[in-house]
């Protein structure tokens, strides 16, 4: 059994792996560590390793925590991969979207993938039939545009998403609703005709924070899964087991 730990932007998210299975997931702030990690120690007795991915750097007192109760992988440039990665600066490769093509690997083997993860950042990755990782693109989330436009600008007020918004709003509010939210959809429908020109056979999947509110109108052929990149983590650290 594997505890798996992801240290984004916003959140902390926990899982317990059986195997490929994943049996709990917790997702919190990261002041209320402590908290959950001896909550998850204590339901699962069974955990025998564990791994760690932040995209800043690791608290030690998170890490000492861990490291005094299970063998820890951490997830760096050491680490093993399961996929050659072509990627020409590989040290400024953000060790998500590492996590998001290895979670392709074991999910879709063989096969072209794209990976879209809509969370702070919109990231879009490609890895093919060959197990190749070969790079992508980064964009501003859903949530930053809104930030964004509110801060700068002087009168433009900070709204909340909806799901439904006309083409041509009638308010200011709901012209910032469709320039964000109609624009980002026409955006990502522009960026997957394009992936889907140049590889064929692709499968897509969406997936982060805002992915179920953002994959609505784009359901075709479109796979989505909340926990891609913990499934991820999962597999890098059973890969790692074995070399």
């Amino acid at each position: 059994m594997n505890l798996v730990i992801d240290v984004g932007n916003t959140a902390v998210k926990m899982a317990v792996f059986q195997n490929d299975k994943l049996l709990k997931k917790e997702v919190f702030p990261a002041d209320q560590f402590s908290k959950k990690f001896f909550q998850i120690k204590d339901s699962y007795p069974q955990i025998k390793e564990a791994i760690i991915s932040s995209v800043s750097h690791e608290n030690s007192e998170m890490l000492r925590m861990i490291r005094e109760s299970f063998p820890l992988l951490e997830f760096d440039q050491n680490v093993s991969l399961p996929f050659e990665n072509k990627y020409t600066t590989p040290n400024t490769l953000g060790k998500d979207r590492l996590a998001l093509v290895a979670a392709a690997v074991k999910l879709y083997p063989a096969k072209n993938v794209l990976i879209i993860d809509s969370g702070t950042c919109i990231t879009y990755d490609i890895k093919t039939s060959e197990e190749v990782y070969l790079g992508g693109a980064i964009a501003p989330g859903l949530t930053m545009r809104f930030k964004s436009l509110h801060k700068f600008t002087a009168n433009l007020p900070l709204i909340t998403p909806k799901p439904e918004n006309p083409l041509i709003g009638n308010s200011t509010a709901t012209s910032i609703l469709s320039g964000i939210i109609n624009g980002l959809e026409m955006e990502l429908k522009g960026m997957l005709d394009a992936y889907r020109s140049e590889f064929e056979d692709l499968t897509i999947i969406f997936t982060g924070g805002d992915s179920e509110f953002l994959s609505l109108p784009l359901k075709n052929s479109i796979f989505a899964n909340s926990n891609f990149l913990l499934e991820g983590l999962n597999f890098i650290l059973e890969f790692n087991k074995t070399q």
